[in-house]
């Protein structure tokens, strides 16, 4: 296949536009048919026949990536992780290493093991147009604590469960997703290692041998993680042996992933109708009042108690997400405000969330909110969240049904790997009713220091009340998980929603405090 790139302005029609040698146009069908079997060596000579068209080809798909718009992420693992430096390398050698980013997964640093697993990956996840390599990817790491005995089968599964989904996300996206398996015999990669012992150490990690020392043990373990691990988007096991046939059957992989999307582009499907949610909303009393004299009291003791719980909570690296959503004028600006006048701003930072930037757009929703998470021992308090998804997104028309759909199972995904990694997330809806939000709109217009905060687009979106109800109550009956509900807080009284959410934040973290200390 010969990717139609005239309307670029960059054509490569032989090799000799990329390197200066003429070459004839090679077809990647032929390729496949032409590569050696297994056992079987390709020669110098066929290999570096090979090369010229493939790489026009290679670059040429590059840049038809480009113009469509979408990302491609390719994960590189095995036992033959020497072989995957190697094909990374001959990768930037062939195609255009400007339009490539490429991540080596090796041992967590101290700022990565601070933070939930993903992140990591999530914050050198490629924008659109762009070809993003992983090398090691997440399985690597699953397999060496699996041969060491450091984690049991019930953590591979709920791994296994993570990786699937997060397949599902990005091709769902609209990510090109390829997972390549470099298999090597014991023999061969024994032979691997020592070659690469002394001066090239730099590309081996102790993984490697204890891959080698229990190599016969390893078989089945990576076999069920390859079958359990492949749902979503299953992986394709390339021999390792011979390092030429194993460069040219991953470039024709990567080409065959390309021509496919660029063939058959994703349709939309077409979502079920959900099921009625509760009137979650409709049970919240908002008939709560708190005087100012006890309301002033409680504010004191509540913030006193949550400065000295902060102090705790950095001493035991113990992290807490926060997001709060609200209706427009339900004073969610108030509560943040009491929460951290009571903590330090070295422990506490707020995130406000807005319209998403054009850097943000060219990734996944939930990119900017993984790369902000919080390190470990201190808090993030987000003034409106990736609920916005399933919320103004649905409510404006911003997201197709399928993908606010859709995100209810990713967004209980998002937030279980951060309290599955010992982070607290606390979620608030702060409710009043339309009559005290037009209160407030015209109490606001009548202050000059709170102008600002009223535009038209408040009053429009008064109009759309029922409809934020619902999504509002769909919103609750499909992410509230026992380790991270929904809290209604009745805002209609100011003075008693603070004083709410003060002690729901407090009694949170008293009992997330007490559960690391038994820990230990």
């Amino acid at each position: 296949m010969i990717f139609p790139l005239s309307k670029l302005g960059f054509v490569a029609t032989r090799d000799s536009d990329l390197r200066g040698e003429p070459a004839e146009m090679a077809d990647s069908k032929e390729l496949s048919e032409t590569l050696p079997g297994p056992g079987e060596k390709l020669t110098k000579t066929d290999f570096k026949a090979r090369i010229p068209g493939l790489r026009v080809e290679l670059v040429n798909a590059q840049y038809v990536l480009r113009e469509a718009g979408f990302s491609m992420i390719v994960l590189l693992a095995g036992p033959d992780r020497i072989g995957c430096e190697q094909v990374v390398d001959r990768l930037h050698e062939w195609m255009d290493g400007r339009h490539l980013d490429t991540w080596f997964a090796g041992m967590a640093t101290e700022e990565e093991r601070t933070r939930p697993r993903f992140w990591r990956f999530w914050r050198s996840m490629p924008p659109d147009g762009r070809i993003g390599i992983f090398v090691g990817a997440w399985i690597t790491q699953v397999i060496g604590e699996l041969l060491r005995g450091q984690i049991d089968e019930k953590e591979r599964d709920r791994r296994t469960r993570h990786f699937n989904l997060l397949d599902r996300m990005l091709t769902d996206d609209g990510t090109v997703v390829v997972k390549l398996w470099l298999d090597l015999p014991r023999k061969a990669m024994k032979k691997r290692l020592k070659r690469v012992e002394g001066d090239h150490a730099l590309y081996v990690e102790d993984l490697d041998y204890t891959i080698l020392e229990h190599y016969e043990a390893a078989q089945p373990v990576i076999q069920d993680l390859l079958e359990e691990s492949g749902q979503a988007v299953p992986w394709t096991v390339l021999d390792g042996s011979d390092e030429r046939a194993r460069d040219l059957a991953v470039a024709e992989t990567l080409l065959r992933a390309l021509e496919q999307r660029f063939d058959n582009p994703p349709r939309p499907p077409v979502p079920a109708a959900l099921e009625p949610a509760r009137a979650h909303l409709a049970e919240v009393d908002l008939t709560q009042e708190l005087e100012y004299a006890e309301y002033r009291k409680e504010l004191e003791k509540l913030q006193l108690r949550l400065h000295k719980l902060s102090l705790k909570a950095r001493e035991q690296k113990q992290g807490v997400v926060m997001a709060f959503e609200g209706w427009d004028a339900a004073g969610k600006g108030g509560v943040i405000r009491r929460i951290t006048q009571a903590v330090s701003a070295r422990d506490c930072k707020v995130i406000p969330v807005a319209a998403p930037s054009d850097e943000e757009l060219a990734h996944h929703y939930l990119w900017r909110f993984w790369r902000r998470l919080p390190r470990a021992g201190q808090m993030r308090i987000f003034d409106r969240s990736w609920y916005g998804r399933v919320l103004v997104e649905r409510i404006e028309r911003l997201a197709r049904p399928d993908e606010w759909q859709r995100a209810y199972d990713e967004i209980n995904d998002f937030e279980a790997q951060i309290t599955e990694y010992g982070q607290l997330v606390l979620k608030f809806w702060l409710h009043i009713d339309p009559d005290e939000q037009l209160r407030r709109f015209k109490a606001r217009e009548k202050t000059d220091y709170k102008k600002y905060k009223i535009t038209d687009e408040d009053y429009r979106n008064r109009d759309k009340w029922p409809a934020y109800t619902d999504a509002v109550n769909d919103m609750v009956e499909r992410t509230s998980p026992d380790d991270a509900p929904w809290h209604l807080v009745a805002a209609n009284d100011k003075r008693s929603a603070r004083v709410e959410v003060l002690t729901i934040v407090c009694e949170a973290l008293e009992k997330a405090l007490k559960k690391k200390s038994r820990k230990k």
